[in-house]
This record gives structure tokens, C-alpha cells and sequence, in this order.
């Protein structure tokens, strides 16, 4: 027993035993996860990010996808255009006629029979006006009653009144000549029809009824994302913003966006001051300036599903996980990539007033 350690010789049992291998590999496995998860959640940096989903937009309303709408009720009678088809701007659509195959033929004639009625009222007005002069004659020189002049004039405000009437029915049927003539419908502007409403071929539409979409093709794109109204306040125009696009591959590690794979830089254009029904608040993103272009319009559409995430503050991976489960906002501050953002959006503002005053830049 001379090899045993002076205090445990008294221990004969505990001294005669020996750990398993498996034992202590395990404990020293054990002592050196906890050592590495300490290291990481106290020393390894994480940057938060607030994340969002959305989808690609048009930032100018008009280029966006347009309803091509019937002006006059009616039936189609005939399409000009197909599914997936380019058009320019008037280009024709679709035909609509109206129910009844001779309404512009009475329109016609009722206009023809109310021109005919107001040349007799005018005329008619004409005579009552000599009339009137007449009697108003005859009445300084005592040879006619004042009832008999006053007579006269109530024939010529009769007469204009008649006139006013017939004029009021003319104009009437001018209005439903000119919608009729709105019968053939065009594209309000260039692009490709997205759509075509095959159910109102042949059946009865009436006025403001979709008849196709017009999508427009050359766009200047952005994307809009809806954020928690816990990390909004927070936000700003100029920060900046990592894009995963639908359909496109990417490795995405929110806390080192430096390993991260597939993604495109953005930026913060604006932030709605109102949330939405659902209590969030959406941010549109635009291209970052100098940084490597959005993937091609053949690849990311209009309407495309997006996935992203506004950086935040740089902190402990520690840190973040209390965030975490706290349900905590991000921190407030600034970081080094949101002052950079920040620098670059203040300076393309600065020298766009710069350019409208009239300064140098």
C-alpha cells in the first residue's frame, strides 16, 4: 500500500476502485462543453436582427398590376388579346356591345327628332320675341292693354324654358351615345396581360366589371416587409436590411450575416406610421447603394415572397438568448454597418436638395 496517497490510505475500498474510461472521457467532454458554451454565451458576439416577411413591390403606383375594367354595360363580343400577351398603351382588349342590337340606331333617331324640336321652339321663340315687341309698341301708344303685353312675354318664357328642355334631353342622349361609343375597351398602359375574366365572355357585364390585368414589365422593384410593433420603434430609414428572396438558395446565419450565403443587401426607405389589422407595422426596402444588384426580374417578380431581417445592435450570443426569452426589443444605439447606412442614405438626401436648390454638391 506504500503507492496510495498518504490520505487515502485509511481507505482501503475507495482506493482499490477505477473509474471506466468511458467514465471520464465523458467528464472531461462534459467539462469542456460547459467551459465552450460559457466561452460563446459570454465573449462570442451576436448581431441581432428583427426579422419579417413580405413580398417584392413596385414603388411608383402605376407600375403596378392594373384591372382593365368594361366603361358601358353590355356583353363581350369580342377579345383582342390573349393570356401572357404584350400590349402598348391603347392597344385594344376587348369589344362590348350592348344588349339590345339597335339601340344606337333609336339613339340616333331620338337625337335627330330632338334637334327638329328645338329649331321649332326656336323659331317659335323667335316669333313670341317680335310679338313682344309689337304689342310693346302698341302698348307706349295706348293702343293695346298691359294683359296683352304681359301675355306676350310669358310666350317667350316659354318658349326659353321649352328650349332649356329640349336642350336637356339632347345632351342626355349626346352621354349615352358617347359611352357607347366607349364600347372597345384598351390597356390603360404598355405590358403583358396577366390575366383575362373568361367568365364574362358572352354574359352580361356591367360598368366597372375586371375584364383583364395589365402587369407592367420594366419596373423599378422594392420590398415591403412586415415587422413586430415591439421592434419598430427602434427602426429607421438607412438601416440596413439582409433579403432572402423565394426561390433563390441561401445559407442564413442571422447573427454572423458575414457567413451568411444568398442573401442581397438593402436599405430602409420608409416605415408606416399605422400598424396593420394583424398589429404589424410594414417597411419598404430599397437596393443598397454599391452593394451587389437584386437578382434579375426574370427571377424575382412582382409579388415574390420575402424573407428579412433589419440589423440591429451587435451584443453577447448570452445576451440575446435572455432577449430571447424575456421577449425583450432589440437594443438602442447605433452599429458600425447602421452608421454606414445611415451616412450613405443622409448624403444622397443631402445632395438631392442639394441638386433642386441649385448648389454644389
Amino acid at each position: 500500500m506504500s503507492h496510495l496517497p498518504e490520505h487515502l490510505a485509511h481507505f482501503r475500498t475507495l482506493s482499490s476502485l477505477r473509474p471506466p474510461r468511458v467514465t471520464v472521457a465523458i467528464a472531461w467532454m462534459l467539462m469542456v462543453g460547459i467551459a465552450a458554451a460559457a466561452f460563446i454565451l459570454f465573449c462570442v458576439p451576436w448581431l441581432q436582427t428583427a426579422q419579417g416577411r413580405g413580398q417584392v413591390v413596385s414603388l411608383d403606383p402605376t407600375d403596378r398590376a392594373q384591372d382593365v375594367t368594361a366603361l358601358v354595360p353590355g356583353r363581350v363580343e369580342r377579345w383582342y388579346v390573349q393570356d401572357g400577351q404584350h400590349v402598348n398603351r391603347g392597344d385594344p382588349i376587348a369589344r362590348i356591345v350592348d344588349l339590345d342590337p339597335n339601340l344606337l340606331s333609336r339613339l340616333a333617331a331620338e337625337r335627330a327628332q330632338v334637334e327638329a324640336e328645338i329649331a321649332s321652339v326656336r323659331q317659335s321663340q323667335a316669333v313670341a320675341q317680335i310679338d313682344v315687341n309689337r304689342t310693346r309698341q302698341l302698348y307706349s301708344e295706348g293702343l293695346a292693354s298691359r294683359r296683352d303685353y304681359e301675355q306676350a312675354q310669358i310666350k317667350v318664357a316659354d318658349s326659353g324654358a321649352k328650349l332649356a328642355e329640349s336642350r336637356a334631353k339632347l345632351n342626355r342622349i349626346d352621354v349615352q351615345l358617347n359611352r357607347q361609343s366607349a364600347q372597345l375597351v384598351r390597356a390603360p398602359r404598355a405590358g403583358r396581360i396577366q390575366n383575362l375574366n373568361a367568365a364574362a365572355g358572352g354574359a352580361y357585364v356591367s360598368a366597372g366589371t375586371a375584364l383583364a390585368v395589365v402587369a407592367p414589365e420594366q419596373v423599378e422593384r422594392a420590398v415591403e416587409l412586415l415587422i413586430d410593433g415591439r421592434d419598430v420603434p427602434l427602426l429607421k430609414p438607412g438601416r440596413r436590411v439582409r433579403l432572402e428572396f423565394e426561390g433563390w438558395p441561401a445559407i442564413q446565419f442571422s447573427g454572423w450575416p458575414s457567413i451568411a450565403y444568398g442573401f442581397f443587401d438593402g436599405r430602409i426607405r420608409s416605415i408606416d406610421p399605422n400598424a396593420n389589422v394583424q398589429g404589424l407595422f410594414r417597411i419598404l426596402v430599397e437596393p443598397m447603394p454599391g452593394k451587389p444588384a437584386w437578382p434579375e426580374r426574370n427571377f424575382v417578380r412582382l409579388g415574390g415572397k420575402v424573407h428579412g431581417w433589419v440589423q440591429g445592435e451587435t451584443v453577447t450570443v448570452g445576451y440575446e438568448l435572455w432577449r430571447q426569452l424575456n421577449d425583450f426589443p432589440m437594443e438602442f444605439g447605433k452599429t458600425a454597418t447602421d452608421k454606414d447606412g445611415g451616412q450613405d442614405a443622409e448624403k444622397e438626401d443631402t445632395r438631392k436638395i442639394a441638386a433642386k436648390a441649385g448648389k454644389p454638391k
